[in-house]
């Protein structure tokens, strides 16, 4: 397209602005627009959702749900957009349980909210079995108590790319938004829901956000290919994943270069992201930094490690330590169940390429003073509050950003701007865009590709110090079940883990480890007992240094406060954590109560082979021998029968249907409780298929009805769940 016709389209969105100038107090519409988020996922996508609304004329107001001071549902005449995360095994994040205890209240009235209308955004992972649950509990209550979608509800997977969700579904909330204020109540509406301002003052802001609009549409006209031709747009279904993830291994795509029809397309790619931060490098004056300086919402407690045990043979696929964690002279406690997290730096050798990279590496020491720009555009900007103030760029590059992050569209559509080379543009111009969707998935996300990939593989691209500081998200802090009971072991916690690696494919192959379980397994190796079968006394070692670690919320994860309640207990791999802490306590308890009633105690185990990662073999046998353990099956998946012995259960959902007859009277006639810890992918979902087949047989009813029998165990806490991905 040649610059005529670039001026030619600018002077046509010239137009627009002018008509769009005069009447923009008529256009100009409120919504109320809430968050609840874990990780900051469903903050930074409402976050956009504002930024986007202005270009479409729409002022969004922008609080996190748990600000109930700031906004009030009871009386809100405007319609809501509600973006709700899901953590756990399905919970509403922790920033909106006091607003989902609040709503479902009993007391409250059917018609409640019947004057609300609104449009829910859910996120999630359908690896877990309660896919977007936290979206789904505040959208079926809204219904409930009269509230009515102005806009379908969506459901983002996690598992597949949010974006292939999201992304459409902000697309069509704006046509929703002008239908809502067209309808017989839109105008009421649009008078009552004006913000107070000058029209002088509205118009000049109003004004802005076209000229945003303008850039925008100027830049797709620039994008267009030369010729006059029309070129052929890969049309991308983004709600569907499986189109979204088209194979395209006949071409000769990677992360750096696009085939046809991608590499000839007219692209739509995001608005540019306004900046907000200016940052300041000042000499250090060689203050002291340690990890007390992490920001946390919850107390941290820092503990030195006691002792490491190398659990599996060094001939196992995985290797899995157990550390013990002395916390004897600290006010941390736990009871068996509970969780707590570990606050994890960075690689430093990860650290130190990105700042060479970044040509940062002779200023790693100086201090980062942080100010939001003057002239920033993005609405509501502030200081990003996991970044302590004063602190060095080496500390803030090691211990605050999440460095292996997956950059997300909007960072690609940053980095655009500070690439010189135009193959390289273009390429990042494709990644970003929703025509390279697929390309995306593949190259950037399902390679786990992280920004030292992209700055390696694109080096024209120099971005500022500040750019990256926008959109790094935290480093957040890795949650672990605990392995012990404080009656078993006072003053101690165990925690056990596999030392994640994985290959990364975005540039060459790379091995990486796990961001907190590779940094352990470097800290714990000068005190690694590697005898699998050691008595796990302390051996008399220098200690470790020291980790700081947090609690975690509390849950449901724990003993019936009845135990004479039997209890089934899933746990392959190290999904045994959480039940070897149950273990110690129940024993304790039978030496303080010989003449108590206690339940049944099943324990369904696996691992790969019987004589390499069999983890707590011994304690096992002794609980089992002590009559704790009341049945004890273990499942070995790549063992082969010996002689013509018959295949023996391979998974652990296997050996639960050879004993559905027991597992479904202990749960459905003894009042029994089940517990599933371990993998979300595979073996959770598995389980539950099991169990639902287990109640469709025993019960003689179709498997939709087990499916609720199973819910309701759910909700009476009887059916309880610790998984992860």
């Amino acid at each position: 397209m040649g610059a005529a016709s670039v001026r030619a389209g600018a002077r046509l969105v010239e137009v627009a602005l002018c008509s769009f100038t005069v009447t923009c107090l008529e256009v100009m519409r409120r919504f109320l627009l809430l968050y609840a988020t874990q990780q900051g996922q469903a903050k930074a996508i409402a976050e956009e959702i504002c930024e986007q609304a202005v270009v479409h004329g729409f002022s969004a107001d922008l609080h996190c749900i748990s600000e109930s001071d700031k906004y009030d549902l009871k009386t809100e005449t405007a319609p809501l957009v509600v973006v709700v995360s899901t953590t756990g095994t399905g919970d509403p994040p922790d920033t909106a349980r006091k607003f989902v205890k609040e709503i479902q209240n009993q007391t409250l009235p059917v018609d409640f909210f019947a004057h609300l209308r609104y449009g829910l955004l859910g996120l999630g992972d359908s690896e877990y079995t309660y896919f977007c649950n936290g979206g789904k509990i505040i959208d079926k209550r809204l219904q409930e108590l009269g509230a009515r979608h102005f806009y379908d509800t969506g459901h983002a997977d996690d598992c597949v790319g949010l974006e292939l969700v999201v992304e459409p579904w902000i697309a069509g909330l704006w046509p929703a938004l002008r239908k809502h204020f067209r309808s017989s109540r839109g105008q009421e509406e649009i008078r009552g829901a004006l913000p107070v301002a000058s029209p002088a003052s509205l118009r000049t802001d109003l004004v802005k956000s076209e000229l945003l609009h303008i850039e925008s549409q100027v830049e797709l006209l620039r994008f267009d290919d030369s010729g006059g031709k029309d070129s052929e747009v890969l049309k991308q279904n983004a709600v569907n994943s499986n189109q979204s993830n088209v194979l395209i291994e006949d071409f000769k795509s990677s992360l750096t270069r696009s085939e046809p029809p991608l590499s000839q397309a007219s692209l739509n790619i995001p608005a540019l992201p306004p900046e907000y931060l200016q940052v300041y490098l000042q000499e250090s004056l060689g203050q002291e930094e340690s990890q007390a300086s992490v920001t946390s919402a919850d107390p941290i407690f820092q503990v030195p490690i006691s002792k490491a045990v190398q659990l599996t043979t060094n001939d196992a696929i995985k290797t899995t330590l157990l550390v013990e964690l002395d916390i004897s002279n600290t006010d941390f406690s736990y009871q068996p169940g509970d969780a707590f997290s570990v606050i994890c730096p960075n690689s430093d050798s990860e650290v130190q390429s990105l700042l060479q990279r970044l040509q940062l590496e002779d200023k790693r020491e100086h201090c980062v003073l942080l100010k939001i720009k003057a002239d920033t555009k993005k609405k509501g900007a502030a200081l990003p509050q996991h970044i302590p103030a004063g602190c060095s760029l080496q500390f803030i590059f090691t211990w605050c950003l999440e460095i292996r992050a997956i950059p997300k569209k909007a960072f690609l559509r940053a980095l655009v701007d500070y690439t010189s080379d135009s193959a390289e543009k273009r390429r990042l111009q494709e990644l970003c865009s929703k025509q390279g969707a697929a390309d995306y998935s593949r190259f950037v996300r399902d390679a786990c590709a992280c920004l030292l990939d992209l700055l390696l593989t694109f080096p024209s691209c120099q971005p500022p110090l500040s750019l990256l500081l926008e959109h790094l998200p935290k480093l957040q802090p890795r949650p672990y079940s605990c392995a012990s009971s404080s009656l078993f072991h006072p003053g101690k916690l165990h925690f056990v883990f596999n030392i994640v690696e994985f290959l990364s494919t975005a540039t060459t192959e790379v091995l990486r480890k796990g961001v907190c379980t590779g940094w352990l397994a470097l800290l714990v190796a000068s005190v690694l007992q590697p005898n699998i079968h050691s008595s796990h006394e302390d051996s008399g070692k220098a200690l470790a240094p020291k980790i700081s670690i947090s609690p975690r919320t509390t849950n449901s994860f724990h003993l019936p406060d009845d135990p004479s309640i039997p209890i089934i207990m899933v746990g392959p791999g190290t999904g045994i954590a959480p039940f070897i802490g149950f273990l110690q306590h129940r024993e304790k308890l039978q030496e303080q109560h010989p003449d108590g009633n206690f339940g049944a105690m099943w324990l369904f185990f696996g691992c790969r082979h019987k004589d390499r990662d069999y983890l707590f073999r011994k304690e096992l046998r002794h609980f089992l021998k002590h009559g704790i353990l009341t049945h004890l099956k273990v499942s070995f998946s790549r063992d082969a029968p010996v002689g013509e012995e018959e295949a023996p259960a391979k998974y652990v959902q296997d050996n639960i249907q050879l004993h559905g007859q027991q597992v479904a009277r202990i749960l459905l006639q003894e009042n029994g409780h089940i517990y599933v810890c371990g993998d979300a992918k595979n073996m959770a979902k598995d389980v539950h298929d099991a169990l639902v087949e287990i109640i469709s047989k025993e019960v003689g009813v179709e498997k939709l009805e087990a499916m609720k029998t199973l819910a309701t165990l759910k909700e009476e806490k009887r059916y309880l769940q610790d998984i992860w991905s």
